[in-house]
């Protein structure tokens, strides 16, 4: 049990500083009530120990010393002495008189137990000041004591002299059972200190759970928010503080919700759109595209006026198309219908093929070993390659250079150019859709879709494509490189490939 406390506590920062914060005020508190506790009772043990003492001590000189001759023999000092100490008291008594001027004499109770020098000088210079008499003080001598301590044993010291002339007493008694007492004290209060510490402890803990368990049932709740789980909410008890908490959060969470799910239907009718608009164009096209052949064979034939205009039609026509089909292409990611057809792919055969279907041999460099191959998608494979190539000899410089190697059970095509390269501003958006990197130059040759698509058909295949510029040994930016990176192993995609845009299906061959 000890030790799951102490995990929650390396846990969670917010109990640790909740019962360390409990456990100082109690420490706090329990300290000072224990000091407060210790001081007075201390106080009233030696006071009344130390009155009681000197009460009979100052009785036991009126009553019996004063009675004794100015200079009284060694004998009558010790004899009195010990008379006084047999009170009930219980202390040991030394009396100072005098035989003849200048000559004391010292009568003790217990000379082997109190001695002269036991005396402090400071209490035997005191006892024998003589004040004047006044309205203020009508006594010459008072009586004084002192604490002290000898061998590790306090004691009590006091002194007094008889008016008129006569011996000096003082008493010594022993403060151990009182000591004995006050150390009994500080351990039970150092105990119920220790006791308060840890019932606080346990109280910070009590109240840190009643506290946090709201808290984590939040987080937790973010956490599914943000995992996309927009029907989370959470059960409100009680009208506190936490409990408003919570009502704002299923607030946030279901608005939340109700936007998402409006963005959600305006998303999926502008893709309904955009499919029924590019299906629709399809028959147009089909038409316009079979006319356009045929203007176009028959282009050397017509009248020179007439000849720019179909060469342009002929062009517009194969641009819209190549739009119509990259918007299908398009739609289908964002509906989740793309599928993988895959089968294995000699990946420099795939690459020659490409690049001599449309006439790029002359401009294209290969650097790729034959017998590379991988389960990929030909078609897609295919797709990436024309659109990387491309976009390098339309927008780079020639010679494109393309190289293959494997590395870390990964397929790695770079296609390279030697062109001006790409701004550092336009590389976080070259593969957005429709991106265009001038906004003085709107129109293009392409659709704007190109690298996008590219793209999709590499993330559907558990890869990637990234963008950069090569730097030569000038330091200067010598072209740009596209680095396509899919994996060896095809067991590796899963039933559900994420693509930027939305889902897509894999279906082996």
């Amino acid at each position: 049990m000890s030790r799951g406390i102490l995990a929650r506590l390396r846990l969670s920062s917010l109990r640790l500083r909740l019962v360390v914060v409990f456990a100082l005020v109690a420490l706090t508190a329990a300290v000072a009530a224990s000091g407060i506790a210790y001081w007075l009772n201390r106080e009233a043990v030696l006071t009344r120990t130390q009155d009681g003492a000197l009460n009979d001590f100052r009785q036991e000189m009126q009553n019996r010393v004063a009675t004794l001759p100015l200079r009284p023999a060694q004998e009558d000092l010790r004899r009195t002495a010990e008379q006084m100490a047999s009170g009930s008291a219980d202390y040991q008594v030394l009396l100072l008189g005098e035989r003849d001027e200048g000559k004391p004499i010292v009568g003790a109770s217990d000379p082997d137990d109190f001695t002269l020098a036991d005396v402090p000088v400071s209490l035997r210079e005191a006892v024998d000041t003589r004040r004047p008499v006044t309205d203020a003080n009508p006594y010459p001598y008072h009586l004084f004591w002192q604490r002290t301590e000898r061998g590790g044993t306090p004691y009590l010291v006091g002194g007094t002299r008889i008016d008129g002339g006569g011996p000096a007493g003082y008493m010594f008694k022993s403060l151990a059972a009182e000591k004995a007492d006050l150390n009994s004290l500080a351990w039970s209060l150092g105990i119920a200190t220790a006791l308060a510490v840890a019932g606080s402890v346990l109280l910070a803990q009590v109240a840190a759970t009643t506290v946090l368990r709201p808290v984590h049932r939040l987080g937790e709740a973010a956490r599914q928010l943000g995992e996309g789980k927009l029907d989370t909410r959470l059960r409100v008890t009680g009208e506190d503080e936490l409990a408003d908490l919570s009502r704002t959060f299923n607030g946030a969470a279901e608005s939340l919700q109700k936007k998402v799910a409006d963005m959600s239907a305006r998303e999926e009718s502008s893709r309904r759109f955009v499919a029924d608009m590019s299906h629709e164009l399809r028959t147009p096209l089909t038409a316009l595209t079979a006319v356009t052949e045929v203007l176009e064979d028959e282009q050397d034939a017509l009248d020179p006026m007439i000849a720019p205009a179909v060469a342009l039609v002929v062009s517009e026509t194969r641009r819209l198309n190549d739009l119509v089909e990259n918007l299908m292409e398009v739609t289908r990611f964002d509906a989740g219908t793309a599928r993988l057809v895959l089968d294995d792919v000699d990946i420099a055969d795939q690459i020659t093929a490409c690049v001599d279907a449309r006439a790029w041999l002359d401009a294209v460099e290969l650097d790729a070993e034959r017998g590379i191959v991988v389960p990929l998608d030909p078609r897609r494979l295919d797709v990436i390659l024309a659109n990387l190539i491309g976009n390098a000899l339309k927008h780079g410089g020639s010679p494109v250079r393309v190289s293959v190697r494997t590395e870390d059970g990964e397929l790695v095509i770079a296609v390279r150019d030697h062109g001006p390269g790409i701004p550092e501003e336009v590389l976080p958006h070259v593969f957005d859709r429709f991106y265009k990197a001038s906004a003085s130059r709107p129109r293009s040759d392409g659709s704007g879709l190109g690298l996008s698509i590219a793209m999709e058909n590499a993330l559907i295949h558990g890869g990637s494509i990234t963008a950069s510029n090569s730097v030569g040994e000038d330091g200067e930016v010598d072209g740009a490189v596209f680095v396509l990176r899919l994996p060896l192993d095809a067991s590796g995609i899963t039933s559900e490939v994420k693509t930027r845009s939305g889902r897509g299906e894999v279906e082996e061959a």
